[in-house]
């Protein structure tokens, strides 16, 4: 009777096996280093590479077509977070706008174009820094965020230095020549009248010296540029002044010392002439002694 071995197999098919068992290491040592090689093969054959390229752009248009999904949830969750945030008071209830001038601000709250009510944890600060600088009143501006309700938002304004005159046309410029948009020059009576090409990229260099002299700047009513190389004052009477091209100062000093000594302006006259360095030439009105 056969031998039986629990398990299943006799211990004859057992000893045979360890019998065996060396060739059979060979037999799989011999082939294992063949199915190595060809696991780390890859097939490069057209027919996989023209798979792979279907296969990416098949990929790279269901990331497109979900893309205006996934901007649909993002709004989604934004909306839902002002929600929240509104529910707790968050919300713009107080708007202060500091450094404006009346003229100029209405024109700056539209241009935060805040409302009442709006979430304010989510507002964009820059966007509202950004349209209130594009008022032409504007130079700077600054917007801060108070928690739970208010928005500040603090304005530089462009000086005014002058009203700029040009082909029959009349602007408000400010120090830098600048012209300030939206700033009507019939506001400004009291700032100088400059006129003629050029006059207002020069006005800042001339306007100071002046201004150093309040008897001579009372009396001007307006600084012409000539051929933009230099300027004539106009006085309120009719008198004119001639200013030379360049040294501006040295020949106002003259005109200082010809006033201080003979009361120039007070007795009047039809032309001062200071081209010339180093001398005055006057020409008496009609009447004048």
């Amino acid at each position: 009777m056969p031998a039986v071995v629990r398990g299943g197999r006799r211990q004859g098919a057992a000893k045979g096996a360890g019998r065996g068992g060396r060739n059979t290491q060979g037999a799989a040592g011999k082939a294992g280093p063949g199915k190595v090689a060809a696991i780390g093969r890859m097939d490069l054959s057209p027919r996989a590479v023209v798979i792979s390229i279907v296969a990416g752009v098949v990929v790279l248009g269901a990331v497109l077509a979900t893309g205006a999904r996934a901007e649909r949830i993002s709004n989604s969750v934004s909306d839902r977070f002002d929600a929240l945030t509104t529910g707790m008071g968050l919300k713009v209830r107080k708007l202060h706008v500091t450094g404006a001038s009346p003229e100029a601000q209405a024109e700056i709250q539209r241009a935060v174009g805040v409302t009442a009510d709006q979430p304010i944890v989510s507002l964009d600060l820059k966007a509202v820094r950004d349209r209130v600088q594009a008022v032409g009143w504007v130079k700077e501006a600054r917007v801060v965020r108070l928690l739970p309700d208010t928005l500040i938002v603090d304005v530089k304004e462009h000086d005014r230095l002058a009203v700029w005159q040009t082909g029959g046309q009349a602007y408000v410029i400010d120090s830098r020549g600048e012209v300030i948009q939206g700033a009507d020059p019939g506001r400004y009576p009291k700032l100088p009248l400059v006129v003629g090409k050029g006059a207002d990229l020069t006005a800042a260099e001339i306007l100071p010296l002046l201004a150093q002299r309040p008897r001579l700047m009372a009396r001007i009513d307006a600084l012409v540029r000539v051929d933009e190389r230099r300027w004539d004052l106009r006085l309120k009477d009719g008198s004119l002044i001639q200013l030379p091209a360049v040294d501006q100062d040295s020949a106002l000093i003259r005109l200082d010392a010809l006033d201080q000594r003979e009361r120039l302006l007070d007795l009047g006259f039809a032309r001062v002439d200071l081209r010339t360095p180093e001398e005055v030439a006057v020409r008496p009105s009609e009447g004048a002694v």
